[in-house]
């Protein structure tokens, strides 16, 4: 091993409100004490740390467009799938229609705010 993970970097356009989007969803602490325009942190309560940095010309993925890369996508495991759904939407999440919409599919896809793809997963195992 050479190292640990210590941070995954998200590229959008207004780092506070992206970082303020995925606290509501995931929980945490955010830690603004660099140039917060720029660059915010979420301390998330298990010890990972998400960072939003600022892209002026960030561009979202256009998944599922076969064509084009989802760049990332983040697993958000959950108990309850339409209690978190409607969660999720009031943060302001957007659910890309057609995907993960089977009966037996144990995933549903969202755009975050800034068009980054994130699941909300429940009943696989780690």
């Amino acid at each position: 091993m050479i190292g640990r993970l210590r941070t995954v970097v998200v590229d959008c356009p207004d780092p506070r409100a992206l970082a303020d989007f995925y606290a509501g969803l995931i929980g945490g602490e955010i830690n603004a004490t660099e140039s917060e325009d720029d660059w915010v942190v979420l301390n998330e309560p298990s010890g990972t740390r998400l960072a939003f940095q600022r892209s002026p010309e960030h561009e979202p993925p256009s998944f599922p467009d076969p064509h084009a890369s989802q760049q990332f996508h983040l697993d958000v495991r959950v108990e309850d799938p339409d209690e978190a759904e409607q969660q999720a939407l009031a943060l302001g999440a957007a659910r890309i229609p057609g995907v993960g919409n089977e009966i037996d599919d144990p995933f549903r896809v969202f755009r975050d705010p800034a068009g980054h793809t994130f699941c909300l997963v429940w009943g696989v195992q780690d």
